[in-house]
């Protein structure tokens, strides 16, 4: 028997490396076919697992409350495992270069606990080579197993997109590959068990890995474009907003907005792809040319709300701000890597300490990595500005009438709407200094 027929006779289990927005969803979709086994060196977060708690918000309590994945924090129990789907975030250092450290380390984990006949797929957004130049070593290395002959290693790259309940995994056509073709064949069998939108088979494990990193890649380059219109348009008194709602009339036109590029995928993974080029000689010129654009996003904002003070006459130094919104994107409680972070930091490079409150946003996460303490909505009174930074369903539903409760009673109301939520008209026309990316 294959170890795809295995696992579906529940003969060996599949495991899990890292539970968090991608790996966790990845082990619930499989435990409704196989047996899983969950791991993450996070007690903390195994123990909400347990309880029937999914602090991600990816699945819901109730889907982990009836799922059968075996969490655990015990590295050991990998041992039980033939398939193992590593999902560890890749993040950058301060210098924009990656930060392989959570990947080696769950190598590491992976080859103190691997098995003969074992494939080993990882799904972490890296540069092309990593899986085998850098991760197989170090799996070699613990184990003292030889790739392609005690084990196998494959690449699949995750295309979740938090916060997004119908692109789901489910949903998504699934890049694989695999060192050879049985690799790959076996690969293939097991995610086809859980991916209704069906596989793709990628000429090699480089493939794959290139596919993902151009993927937000691509994303961010047209970001970058919007926002580099939307400060033209913005000098020009031109409402950037109702030019793309005309641009896009035309069938071919791409539908992306401006923002602020935040998380740990298209704000990060540029940064892996460059990274690798500069290594072979090569200075990337468009990517990193839209990478410093959408770096600048949160400075820009800041200063056009400085701008909308003093054409207030609302002196900037102490003055009184809120900020709605801190994650990295709507309907997601995930602060790593937010650029409401780089709005907040310039505003104190003025003198001014804005309050933040975000009823969806993990309000621990964001003490521990920033050191900031939310404020409740019914909190914000007498105001001299607020920015509406993140499109939360709570945020879309505020009104002229609520938001005007945020300010002083006959002062001077400063708003910038960054995600256009609100009619522009209708605040303007209700005397409010309005400003929108």
């Amino acid at each position: 028997m294959s170890l795809y027929e295995k696992i579906v006779a529940r003969e060996e289990k599949l495991a899990l490396i890292g539970l968090g927005y991608v790996g966790m969803p990845i082990a619930v979709a499989f435990a409704r076919k196989v047996d899983v086994i969950g791991f993450d060196l996070n007690q903390a977060k195994i123990e909400l697992y347990r309880s029937g708690v999914d602090p991600t918000n990816e699945v819901g309590n109730e889907a982990i409350k009836a799922c059968a994945v075996d969490f655990t924090a015990d590295e050991s129990r990998l041992k039980e495992a033939k398939f193992l789907i590593v999902a560890v975030p890749t993040p950058v250092n301060d210098d924009h270069t990656p930060d392989l450290t959570p990947v080696e380390s769950a190598s590491r984990i992976v080859g103190r606990n691997l098995q003969k006949g074992s494939i080993v797929v990882f799904e972490s957004t890296v540069y092309p080579g990593v899986t085998e130049d850098v991760c197989v070593p170090i799996m070699e290395k613990e184990s003292g197993l030889k790739c392609g002959v005690d084990f196998k290693v494959g690449y699949s790259p995750e295309r979740i997109n938090p916060g997004d309940k119908i692109h789901r995994l489910e949903t998504i056509t699934k890049i694989v590959s695999g060192m050879d073709e049985e690799t790959l064949d076996e690969v293939a069998k097991v995610y086809e068990l859980v991916v209704d939108a069906g596989v793709h088979r990628a000429q090699s494990i480089k493939v794959a890995e290139a596919a993902k990193v151009i993927e937000n890649s691509q994303r961010d380059i047209n970001i970058a474009f919007m926002n580099e219109l939307s400060i033209i348009f913005n000098k020009m008194g031109i409402d950037t907003k109702s030019v793309l709602e005309a641009a896009g009339t035309k069938w071919n036109f791409l539908n992306f907005q401006p923002g602020l590029v935040g998380g740990h995928c298209i704000g990060v993974d540029p940064y892996y792809l460059t990274y690798k080029a500069e290594q072979l000689g090569y200075h990337s010129q468009i990517i990193l040319a839209g990478r410093r654009i959408n770096d600048d996003m949160g400075k820009y904002c800041a200063e056009n709300l400085v701008k909308k003070l003093i054409q207030a006459d609302v002196p900037v130094k102490n003055a009184r701000v809120a900020i709605l919104g801190f994650t990295f994107k709507e309907n997601c409680p995930d602060t790593r890597n937010t650029k409401i972070i780089d709005i907040y930091n310039e505003l104190k490079e003025y003198g001014i300490t804005a309050v933040i409150a975000d009823p969806a946003a993990d309000a621990d996460e964001a003490k521990r990595l920033y050191g900031i303490e939310f404020v409740q909505m019914d909190e914000l009174k007498s105001l001299d500005a607020v920015i509406l930074a993140v499109a939360h369903e709570e945020f879309k539903s505020l009104r002229l009438e609520t938001i005007d409760t945020l300010y002083a009673a006959n002062a001077p109301r400063v708003l910038l709407d960054l995600k256009g939520l609100l009619d522009r008209a209708t605040f303007e026309k209700a005397g409010y200094y309005y400003w929108r990316l």
